[in-house]
């Protein structure tokens, strides 16, 4: 039996190894090895593989046996030789073709979101993100330096686009919108450009972005164009009551951190923010999924 000290270790050690999972993830995405198992028409070895792609047989081999423990690849022996295919998981959401690829945000995280991470340390203690630190661009207008180039703005775009082919309908289910017959998404440039009336606002994986003065700020505008009677639907990654979890939402709170000027918050948190805007019959569905619904009324 592994004694207590030896588990607490193994804890620790996958801990600080969770980088290199991510890595094996990225890299393997990068070199298109989900792709090409997904076209070949029979399992195929490591070498093959490397001939295919370009690379190095060793490292090859390394790769795909480090992504069949983490349960991206499969393996079966034929005549001693190892001889890889995609899983569920890698065929559903890993290969390009797939209608639920989630590529883009995966290849966004991988050249953005992780070398922000690099200077976690560095955010924490000046509580704000780092893409001074990270790229060298300043972000006293943030979406300038989110969107820093044309080809970034549409990774974003593409990486979002993935996420909500997954999760769109759950957050969208979660309640009855049929007595808002004209609604409106928010996106763009909302603090300073006139809103168009609407029944219902979307705000989804907006406010996370903003500090409390600015949701605030955007709250009241949108209460301002909203019809009477219409209402608002937050889309967010909801925090448990106490803020402790789940921790998917809190990493995400800190990837707010490192990367905008907002943070994940409780229902309890939105509910502050909606109410002094002037929405009322404040409701929260949880979905089940990474992200959750709160409608609030006007």
């Amino acid at each position: 039996m592994t004694c207590p000290e030896e588990q607490a270790y193994r804890l620790l050690t996958e801990y600080s190894n969770g980088f290199m999972v991510s890595q094996v993830l990225f890299a393997a995405c990068e070199l298109g090895v989900f792709d090409l198992l997904a076209e070949a028409p029979e399992p195929l070895g490591a070498a093959a593989v490397a001939a295919w792609l370009g690379t190095s047989s060793c490292g090859t081999e390394l790769l795909l046996d480090t992504c069949v423990s983490l349960k991206l690849l499969q393996v079966q022996t034929r005549s001693g030789k190892a001889l890889y295919q995609n899983t569920e998981l890698s065929s559903t959401y890993l290969v390009r073709a797939s209608p639920k690829c989630q590529g883009n945000m995966l290849r966004y995280l991988a050249r953005t979101t992780y070398l922000c991470w690099g200077h976690l340390a560095q955010a924490v203690r000046d509580g704000k993100n780092q893409y001074l630190e990270a790229f060298g661009v300043p972000s006293d207008e943030l979406f300038s330096a989110i969107y820093r180039s044309e080809g970034e703005r549409l990774q974003v775009m593409r990486g979002l686009q993935d996420i909500w082919s997954i999760s769109g309908r759950h957050v969208l289910a979660a309640f009855d919108l049929s007595p808002f017959p004209l609604i409106c998404d928010i996106g763009g440039d909302f603090f300073k450009d006139p809103l168009p009336e609407a029944d219902l606002y979307i705000l989804a994986r907006i406010l996370h972005d903003w500090t409390d003065a600015r949701c605030s700020h955007l709250l009241a505008r949108i209460h301002h164009a909203c019809k009477p009677g219409g209402g608002v639907l937050v889309i967010e990654s909801l925090l448990d009551a106490d803020g402790r979890g789940p921790l998917t939402t809190q990493l995400y709170s800190l990837n707010m951190l490192v990367q905008t000027e907002g943070r994940e918050r409780t229902p309890a948190q939105y509910l502050a923010l909606l109410a002094p805007a002037g929405f009322q019959d404040f409701q929260c569905r949880r979905t089940g999924g990474i992200y959750d619904a709160i409608l609030a009324r006007r």
